[in-house]
């Protein structure tokens, strides 16, 4: 049994690109308390909000529950449930999981396997995370499900992730004139430009090509907020896109005012002319499986 394989075919429900990141979330929880306790058993009532509170962060902005997952994660091979009356879910309804005492854990034969090969669960982790979500999560996801990767561990990325086009950085940073496209930041150290990166619009993990109109020159900050549906693209007038700021946002600071709350509406800097912009079917696909709830007006002038 190849558990890598296993794990790379472990592919969220998708339709027409649309994310539905319960399963891999589960899994990614259930590697991490793993690593913390090695035969411990998920009762579903005690984790339910752990894993509802990483759903409506890291999935999309429709609700959904946590009991989807921890049934049909069965059906991967990687998973197991028993209740207080014997082995096997009692389904995905809510009240009879937690009715029942439902509780999960990795298969038998994963944790011996596990045991066995010190650095079978970073990698398997990490490929969880490449076909799954940004880069720009990676780090933050693994801590909000309690996963410790070693970088020695994880060094031999997946095939995938190697394929994809380095230049793109330097192409879509050339395009906005190594600018944020969103505040304007163009810092740099000498020549070479600091905190400015290049975001895919469409993300990789779904089919999003290394291609100049699905890519969007971004400072650190606004990268991250475009990954976590905080921020998203709408159309303005002319030509030009307009920004978009979830109403989820909350922020009372001047930093956050500043930087976050007034962008509401403003236009998007770039591409220079000559360049292809944003496809639109790049922008639908972020405004539907990424941006969080409804666009904030634009401020008063």
């Amino acid at each position: 049994m190849d558990w890598m394989e296993r794990t790379t075919r472990l592919r969220q429900w998708s339709r027409s690109g649309a994310r539905a990141p319960h399963k891999p979330l589960l899994f990614l929880y259930a590697l991490g308390r793993f690593q913390r306790d090695a035969d411990g058993a998920l009762l579903y009532s005690a984790v339910e909000h752990d894993l509802q509170r990483l759903l409506a962060e890291y999935g999309p902005s429709n609700r959904t529950t946590p009991a989807y997952p921890f049934h049909h994660l069965v059906s991967d091979g990687v998973w197991e449930v028993h209740t207080d009356y014997g082995p096997g879910s009692p389904g995905t309804g809510v009240r009879e999981l937690r009715a029942a005492g439902a509780a999960g854990q990795l298969t038998p034969e994963l944790r011996a396997a596990l045991r066995r090969e010190s650095s079978l669960l970073s990698r398997m982790a990490r490929v969880l995370l490449d076909l799954n979500f940004p880069p720009s999560l990676h780090s933050e996801l693994c801590e909000a499900v309690g996963l410790e990767l070693e970088e020695a561990e994880t060094a031999q990325l997946s095939a995938a992730r190697k394929q994809r086009n380095r230049r793109m950085r330097e192409l879509v940073l050339t395009a906005y004139e190594y600018r944020c496209a969103f505040c304007g930041y163009d810092g740099r150290i000498g020549a070479v430009p600091v905190g400015l990166e290049a975001a895919h619009v469409r993300w990789w993990a779904f089919d999003g090509p290394d291609d100049i109109d699905n890519g969007l020159c971004l400072c650190s900050l606004h990268h991250k907020l475009f990954d976590k549906g905080v921020l998203g693209l709408g159309e303005g007038r002319g030509e030009a896109h307009r920004i978009l700021v979830s109403q989820s946002f909350v922020g009372h600071s001047t930093a956050a005012r500043e930087h976050v709350i007034k962008l509401a509406g403003r236009p998007v800097t770039g591409p220079q002319p000559g360049v292809r912009p944003i496809a639109a079917t790049h922008l639908s696909w972020h405004a539907e499986q990424v941006f969080h709830g409804t666009p904030r007006p634009a401020p008063a002038a």
